[in-house]
């Protein structure tokens, strides 16, 4: 069995859609960063190479860092990046609803559709299950971790929009030859 202890990365404060821009966390709230490390085991970490989840990682000060891995970034938006929803959808409000309210194939202009990242995703995941750590905490973002959720709790990608996933949670799912879910979205 293993336990994966998907946290979301510190705070960016920014009010656009963030995927691939490179923008740091703010880990300036250092009770929260000492109550996040005190709730996760002593485990291997690995994180998105995005510098927001790599910093989160390392402020929860591993014995065990693992390699940065790019299959765990978040969405990538393409044209949408680092702009609001209110100016996307001023522009092209088609797409832009149907990729939140029909997630599936629907992309972003030279972005990725959700199914897109679901399976970069369960690619990165999957590797990871497969070397058996009995714990394992990965530090990603808010569309990664909602693919495993979508996953393990075997529902449509609407379904999963539903859940929040906020800066600094945690959400824990279980593999032992078949999903279970434990908390979404912990807040500590």
């Amino acid at each position: 069995m293993t336990r994966l202890w998907m946290v979301r990365h510190g705070p960016t404060h920014a009010k656009t859609m963030v995927g691939w821009s490179d923008l740091p966390a703010d880990l300036s709230d250092t009770a929260a960063v000492a109550r996040l490390r005190a709730h996760l085991p002593d485990a291997p970490v690995v994180s998105s190479d995005l510098s927001r989840a790599t910093a989160t990682a390392d402020a929860l000060t591993p014995q065990t860092r693992l390699p940065h891995d790019s299959d765990l970034r978040e969405i990538n938006f393409g044209q949408w990046e680092l702009r609001t929803f209110a100016e996307v959808e001023a522009e092209d409000p088609t797409t832009i609803r149907a990729y939140w309210e029909t997630p599936g194939h629907v992309a972003p202009p030279d972005g990725e559709s959700w199914n897109a990242v679901r399976a970069r995703v369960d690619k990165a995941v999957d590797r990871y299950l497969q070397q058996a750590h009995e714990d394992l905490i990965i530090v990603a973002h808010f569309g990664a971790i909602l693919t495993q959720v979508q996953r393990a709790l075997g529902i449509g990608a609407y379904e999963a929009f539903s859940h929040r996933i906020d800066n600094l949670s945690v959400t824990q799912l279980e593999w032992d030859n078949g999903w279970r879910v434990g908390q979404i979205n912990h807040n500590l």
